[in-house]
């Protein structure tokens, strides 16, 4: 199953600066909820994890990232993970590709995505994956807004983020994507 997403996100910074930390993809992968880098094995490729918890499934998924390209002139970068979860049930991979765009002050942080799922990460359908998906980079966007504020602001420390899913919110969105589909299929 294969679902594309496209996002953009206002960022409180200029663009120098978001572009900067979006380069570094071990501050980045910190902003996304349930992942962690837990290896740099050279300049372009990492190891990590990622946790996913919806309702009471639960998967959790080791894999690689890959910076595939690093287009300064257009502040745009391109990763490419690859992982199967711990059990070996289920795939999925990512082409990813991120780019910062000026916005006068300030910058959006610009998206596309395509996700591949395979085995039983799969049998979740393409409307749960675009839910879980949709919170998972709300959270991450505003993981990534307060790091850049922080760099935008010269405070040294990296502010905290939040790197567990908000399962509430998460729970709340399926709900309302169900409920959703459940009355436009009858109007229709």
């Amino acid at each position: 199953m294969k679902v594309e997403i496209e996002k953009v996100f206002p960022m409180p910074c200029n663009a120098t600066t978001a572009w900067t930390f979006l380069q570094n993809i071990e501050s980045v992968g910190n902003c996304m909820p349930g992942a962690k880098i837990t290896e740099r094995i050279d300049e372009n490729n990492y190891r990590g994890t990622v946790s996913i918890k919806v309702g009471p499934a639960s998967m959790s998924f080791k894999g690689t990232i890959e910076v595939k390209q690093v287009d300064e002139a257009n502040r745009m970068l391109r990763l490419i993970g690859k992982g199967s979860d711990t059990t070996g049930t289920s795939g999925a991979s990512m082409d990813l590709e991120a780019t910062v765009k000026a916005t006068g002050d300030t910058c959006e942080l610009v998206g596309k995505s395509e996700v591949a799922m395979t085995g039983k990460a799969a049998a979740f359908g393409g409307r749960m994956m675009n839910t879980v998906a949709e919170q998972i980079l709300k959270q991450f966007a505003a993981n990534f807004a307060l790091q850049v504020a922080a760099l935008q602001s010269e405070q040294v420390a990296p502010v905290p983020v939040d790197t567990s899913l908000n399962g509430l919110a998460l729970g709340w969105a399926i709900v309302r994507d169900w409920f959703r589909g459940l009355f436009s299929a009858k109007s229709a």
